[in-house]
């Protein structure tokens, strides 16, 4: 099998699972809108907020060395129990000293829902641990099951709980918590990592090897939470929680992308591990940097473009002031989707340390801007802030990934980009529905044009398959 069919086969798999997970919410929008008010939302939001944060400090992004290392031991039992065994001796240790602290804190600060958060913050590390593990396996497949179970206990859960059971945000935790959870039980058994687990097993050694390659990348995770939804804090700490919950519903829809782009790069990330030395690897990485360019700009225009026609039909009017944001974070995202893909060949390469320093420049530029602009423009800073920071961010990354491999980008393209970003952009403040309907048809054209090639050699791909499995 071909580098690029594994890597199509391995997202396509990934994605069906993923998809049930990554996209919930946004699915879930005209519930969330409908039983919630701004300020319930927001406080929620910024509850997961601090969440995503607190995950990779508690575990000294321990799931992304683990994975690493277990794709390196394919093959040896032996090695794959010693790596079992030293992340739950770490995990533990981890888990009981966080809990210990956090009740600790909670007697002197008042937490919403403390408890509940707390165990919210358990599951989440174990089920992000666990994802993991199914992946440094190559279990593809297990990996999308246990997603498909989450994403469908995320919202038989949400509607039981809001709406006939009417716990609001309440209910929310508790759905995160309990869909995690069941993630993570199924995942345990289902690879018979009980099996595995031997703490005689316990190499320190081998542990200090694996926290050299994930260490480095705590303050990148920090500094992602930064770029990702700092703007999230700061926009509650000066306006208010209302106005964190507008942000975040026009964050909901930028969201199907970065989720797609975390689909692709589960897959991304296990092929750039492989073939990161292989002869051809310029001309691989290149290939597939300008293939997902071309999808990812297709799909955010479409989006922009699409936006007057669906954000009425999901969005309770009371939250029609996030409509004024969604472009911009967009086009954001769209940068983030170069800058994940750039990651993975950072990380192929075990170079951690150059991830978190091109991370940390993009924090320190989102911070600069909504700390100087928010009280002037309101939520127009938080979503100008994200999509400079990203932009900056790709920038470094590609001139700085010139020293270890050679990606290059087509000729045109980038102009290109430029072009029909802007035209989607300008036609979707006019606020005129002829527009619009321009709008939508020059893009779907453009879409269809720019990704031609790549349509038609799937769809003959497809039918071959079709026509050997008759």
């Amino acid at each position: 099998m071909s580098k690029k069919t594994q890597l199509a086969k391995n997202t396509i798999i990934i994605f069906f699972g993923r998809v049930c997970t990554q996209l919930i919410s946004f699915f879930l929008l005209p519930l969330y809108t409908s039983y919630l008010n701004t300020s319930e939302y927001g406080v929620v939001d910024l509850i997961q907020t601090y969440v995503t944060l607190l995950v990779p400090i508690i575990t000294l992004e321990l799931e992304m060395s683990i994975f690493r290392y277990l794709v390196d031991a394919r093959g040896s039992n032996k090695n794959t129990k010693k790596l079992i065994s030293n992340n739950f001796f770490v995990l533990g240790v981890s888990l009981g000293i966080f809990s210990l602290l956090y009740i600790i804190i909670s007697c002197f600060i008042n937490i919403p829902f403390r408890w509940l958060i707390l165990i919210d913050i358990i599951v989440c590390v174990l089920s992000g641990n666990l994802l993991q593990v199914a992946r440094g396996f190559g279990k593809t497949l297990d990996y999308s099951i246990s997603c498909i179970l989450t994403g469908l206990t995320t919202v038989l859960s949400n509607i039981f709980l809001i709406c006939f059971v009417h716990m609001g945000a309440e209910g929310m935790i508790i759905s995160m918590a309990l869909a995690n959870g069941i993630c993570s039980l199924y995942l345990f058994f289902k690879l018979k990592l009980y099996s595995k687990i031997n703490m005689e097993m316990v190499d320190f050694k081998l542990l200090k090897d694996m926290y050299k390659y994930s260490i480095p990348l705590i303050p990148n995770g920090i500094s992602w939470w930064i770029v990702n939804v700092s703007d999230r804090s700061i926009i509650s700490w000066v306006i208010g929680a209302g106005a964190n919950g507008l942000y975040a519903i026009s964050n909901k829809f930028p969201t199907i992308i970065s989720s797609l782009t975390g689909i692709f790069n589960l897959s991304w990330s296990e092929s750039a591990a492989l073939h990161i030395n292989a002869e051809d690897r310029d001309e691989f990485f290149s290939d597939i940097t300008n293939t997902v360019i071309k999808l990812f700009t297709a799909l955010g225009v479409g989006m922009i473009a699409c936006m007057p026609f669906v954000f009425p039909i999901l969005i309770d009017s009371k939250y029609e002031g996030a409509y004024q944001y969604i472009p911009i974070l967009v086009l954001g995202t769209v940068f983030n989707v170069v800058i994940c893909l750039y990651s993975q060949v950072y990380l192929a390469k075990k170079l951690s340390k150059q991830v978190a320093t091109t991370a940390i420049i993009g924090a320190i530029i989102n911070i600069v801007i909504n700390v100087l602009f928010i009280k002037k423009i309101g939520l127009y800073a938080a979503s100008i802030s994200t999509a400079i920071s990203y932009f900056v961010m790709m920038v470094y990354r590609h001139i700085d990934l010139k020293k270890y491999i050679n990606i290059k980008i087509e000729k045109g393209l980038i102009l290109k980009t430029i072009l029909i970003f802007t035209f989607a952009i300008i036609l979707y403040y006019q606020n005129n529905l002829i527009l619009d309907i321009i709008s939508l048809l020059v893009v779907c054209c453009y879409a269809f044009l720019l990704n031609k090639e790549f349509l038609l050699a799937s769809m003959k791909t497809i039918l071959r398959k079709l026509k050997r499995s008759r």
